[in-house]
């Protein structure tokens, strides 16, 4: 495991806030705003020279993301985001009219608005209807056909956290010749990821959730095993290796990059790549795995508190296979709403989606946090105060308003 004192310390929202909501975005921290503020300070100056550093930090994204998707460093590229791997994905893999696309019905927009253009050029999109928001695997297994082509699934789902059976679904899609694409964001830097054992094909990630980098940043995987049937979508002058030597740009003669840089858009955002080496090098140093750990021993506490209080109901998976950093829950009163704002007048950051709230702990919540959103969900339940005052909370929501 890890000191907590050290991580916390390197988060100043820690000081006042119990964030919840990695699942939206992770906070900034202390290095990672240092590190954007030293770049913007340097092309102020005009000191931006020939950005070897950038280029350094580029090298290392692409090592430390290989080791948070369990792949080879030459498979792993920069993306701004997770659309853009799923736009990769979607116009580079050799796909004609009358293929089918199938998605799960509860996926992020992220992960269907580039497929749906594909219905543009014949391609059809089946969505597999979920079981209570979650992926069916015995519904995969009867959509498929002939003409089914890709199947693009979200790794750990955003609204309840449920996690799929990823080497299940890899070897149906193996088995039957269906390119499996893998929306990773929501499981990135918070579960431990193994892209060739699942057998994935293209995976994305962008870095500004559970991956704590700036937004603009994020992580691609693209396999070697699909290398000669993909056509890039795109193709920019810095998927070519130049060496950061820039006095020769009129030699047309080379080749693009043999590594998933081919894939790469420039120009790159520096500042924002030079945080996110330093998101993605903290993670790697803590371990995944042990993030995982914590994560649930935090999280662990919350379910059980949920479990004992009648007045709610988890809306998500606690499946020991299923479970995830994310759980959500909802009320048999059906005021989530007002549980949603007296957390946040209490500094408890969470999410409402879907009808839930949404709770997603990370490496820089600790026992307090965990104290302090459990006491507020238990006065919630109780519409009573915690016996600091003689206001109830749904007073003092009002009173604020």
């Amino acid at each position: 495991m890890f000191d907590i004192k050290e991580v916390r310390a390197n988060f100043p929202h820690t000081k006042e806030t119990s964030y919840f909501n990695a699942a939206s975005n992770g906070p900034l921290s202390n290095p990672g705003y240092k590190v954007q503020e030293a770049v913007y300070i340097q092309a102020k100056s005009g000191l931006m020279g020939r950005q070897v550093e950038v280029y350094d930090a580029l090298d290392n994204i692409r090592r430390n993301g290989a080791k948070i998707f369990g792949a080879r460093k030459k498979e792993v590229g920069f993306g701004f985001n997770t659309t853009f791997g799923i736009n990769l994905a979607a116009f580079g893999l050799p796909l004609k009219k009358g293929d089918e696309i199938l998605l799960s019905d509860v996926e992020f927009p992220a992960n269907v608005y580039p497929w749906l253009e594909l219905r543009n050029r014949g391609i059809k999109i089946k969505f597999l209807k979920s079981n209570r928001g979650c992926f069916d695997i015995e519904d995969l297994q009867k959509a498929i056909t002939k003409k089914t082509k890709v199947l693009s699934l979200s790794f750990v789902q955003y609204f309840n956290g449920y996690k799929n059976d990823m080497t299940t679904i890899g070897k149906i899609c193996k088995a039957h010749g269906i390119f499996f694409v893998v929306d990773a964001i929501q499981g990135a830097g918070c579960e431990p990821m193994n892209v060739h054992k699942w057998q994935v094909d293209i995976a994305s990630a962008g870095g500004h959730k559970w991956l704590l980098g700036p937004q603009g940043t994020g992580i691609f995987f693209v396999s070697d095993n699909i290398k000669d049937r993909f056509r890039p979508p795109w193709r920019s002058w810095l998927g070519v290796d130049w060496k950061c030597d820039w006095s020769n740009l009129n030699d047309f003669d080379r080749p693009f990059d043999n590594s998933a840089r081919q894939f790469e858009m420039g120009t790159y955002p520096a500042a924002h790549v030079m945080a996110f080496d330093w998101s993605l090098e903290f993670i790697n140093k803590l371990g995944v795995r042990n993030i995982q750990k914590h994560n649930y021993t935090q999280m662990d506490k919350l379910i059980e508190l949920l479990n004992s209080e009648p007045f709610y109901r988890i809306t998500g998976s606690v499946d020991k296979k299923h479970r995830s950093s994310i759980i959500s829950f909802t009320s048999h009163r059906g005021d989530i709403d007002y549980i949603h704002r007296l957390l946040t007048y209490c500094h408890i950051i969470t999410a409402m989606r879907e009808g839930s709230i949404r709770v997603s702990t990370h490496l820089y919540n600790d026992t307090n946090d965990l104290k302090r959103l459990t006491i507020c969900l238990d006065q919630a339940a109780k519409d009573s105060c915690c016996g600091k005052c003689k206001v109830s909370p749904r007073k003092k929501l009002k009173k604020k308003k």
